[in-house]
């Protein structure tokens, strides 16, 4: 059997809470199409038994921490972590900030989105390549020492800034992205083992491609009279007792579908078969979508040398 709690500083919560990026128009900006079913939808999650909810100051911007709070406030017995780091620019449009002074306005902006005095959980975002990890966390070790945080997680690291971040505060979980078909944090899942502390895997369906995949997972999903997504989040949280899973959804029926995936037991015949699951197609998307992301990344950058370079110079040499 697997736990049915992870404790994350000191809560323990159930292994399946719930991710709110979903919960946001097009491309994690504005509102969402429904703003009144993502509450009702946020209200379902903890009438379930859902006791983490993540979210984030970059999600609408604003848009989710400010449906939590309406929906979920005063949060009795909930633990709502939030993250701060990046800058959003528009649809589909991130830019890291992690300056020590971005990371105080964007963490008191986040206790006044939720209305209240400490966060449960706050997460560095990401790491900021011009900005030393070591400088940030130190910026969030400052307002947890101001009582405006109450423990402190990080996001998207590998082992070196795990350690790193461990050096300089006093973190509490990792929230990276880990499942059945994208499996590059496992290195940083068992430093998290090893040094006690949570492990929360998000894209837990890996952007949905989890919920409809054949193979080893369909035939699998099929024996138990389950769902191929319930089948994907039974495999992961059977990875290790010190992970919890935030899949996010904006749909009840697959909330209600994403949380029976507690109920599944996995033999070690059926994880063996999952663990060597491949899911080539799901790999293929995701390095042509990378291609396309450094391409993005170059055209931005060049725009901004030339919207830098003086418009006498600009076509010298044409």
């Amino acid at each position: 059997m697997t736990p049915a709690t992870v404790t994350i500083g000191d809560a323990a919560v159930p292994r399946l809470g719930l991710g709110t990026m979903s919960l946001t128009g097009r491309g994690t900006w504005g509102d969402p199409p429904d703003p009144e079913g993502a509450r009702r939808l946020l209200r379902r999650a903890a009438e379930l038994g859902v006791r983490l909810f993540d979210t984030a100051d970059s999600y609408g911007p604003g848009t989710a921490e400010r449906l939590l709070r309406e929906a979920l406030h005063p949060y009795d017995g909930l633990l709502v972590a939030t993250k701060g780091g990046f800058l959003r620019q528009g649809p589909h449009a991130w830019a890291p900030d992690c300056r020590p002074e971005a990371l105080r306005r964007a963490c008191e902006e986040s206790l006044d989105r939720l209305g209240v005095e400490r966060i449960d959980l706050y997460q560095l975002h990401v790491v900021d390549p011009s900005v030393p990890i070591e400088e940030s966390m130190a910026a969030l070790v400052d307002l947890q020492s101001e009582g405006k945080i109450r423990h402190l997680g990080v996001c998207n690291v590998d082992p070196a800034q795990l350690e790193r971040a461990r050096a300089v505060a006093p973190v509490v979980s990792v929230q990276n992205r880990l499942s059945l078909a994208e499996r590059g944090s496992e290195r940083v899942l068992e430093a998290c083992e090893q040094a006690g502390l949570a492990f929360v895997g998000w894209a837990p369906l890996a952007k949905g491609h989890l919920t409809g995949a054949s193979g080893a997972l369909g035939d699998i999903a099929r024996s138990h009279g389950a769902t191929p997504a319930q089948v994907a989040l039974a495999w992961l949280l059977g990875r290790s007792p010190a992970l919890t899973a935030i899949p996010g959804t904006s749909s009840l029926s697959h909330l209600e579908e994403n949380l029976g995936a507690e109920k599944i037991e996995l033999s070690a015949d059926e994880r063996a078969r999952l663990d060597r699951e491949r899911l080539w197609g799901y790999r293929a998307r995701r390095a042509t979508k990378r291609v396309r992301a450094r391409a993005g990344r170059a055209r931005a950058a060049l725009g901004r040398r030339r919207a830098r370079k003086p418009a006498h110079t600009r076509g010298a040499g044409s």
